[in-house]
């Protein structure tokens, strides 16, 4: 039995999911005064490269069950477009403008993005066989 080569989707993920982390984290740490946003970007621009990484190697893969990778990670957005949208009304509702909401809006689309990505990729890596 062959098993096809994976790439290393989760460990790029856990990796994109810590930098979202650490830009909340540092608009967080300055809020109400002025944020300093280009930390943030840095990191949101990273993440969003890991999630393009993410994508590609993905694509890549050979014999990769896409039907099954589709019939979980299109629900997922859903829900998680539904999550992201409520979050970012909270931010609104709560005053966030300007700067920092521009990222915490692109953090949330990342979110939104790896999240269901990460559940396909989870559900369908491993092919049934029926013999």
């Amino acid at each position: 039995m062959t098993e096809t080569k994976l790439p290393p989707v989760t460990q790029i993920a856990v990796v994109s999911f810590a930098l979202i982390v650490a830009s909340g984290i540092w608009i967080v740490s300055h809020l109400p005064e002025h944020v300093p946003l280009g930390p943030s970007a840095i990191l949101i621009a990273a993440s969003a490269l890991l999630v393009a990484t993410n994508v590609v190697l993905l694509l890549r893969v050979r014999d990769f069950d896409w039907a099954r990778f589709f019939a979980v990670a299109k629900w997922a957005l859903l829900a998680y477009c539904v999550i992201s949208g409520m979050l970012e009304w909270v931010f609104i509702k709560d005053g966030t403008r300007g700067g920092e909401l521009a990222v915490l809006t692109l953090s949330l689309v990342i979110f939104a993005i790896h999240v269901p990505l990460l559940m396909g990729y989870t559900v369908a890596r491993y092919p049934e066989t029926y013999d």
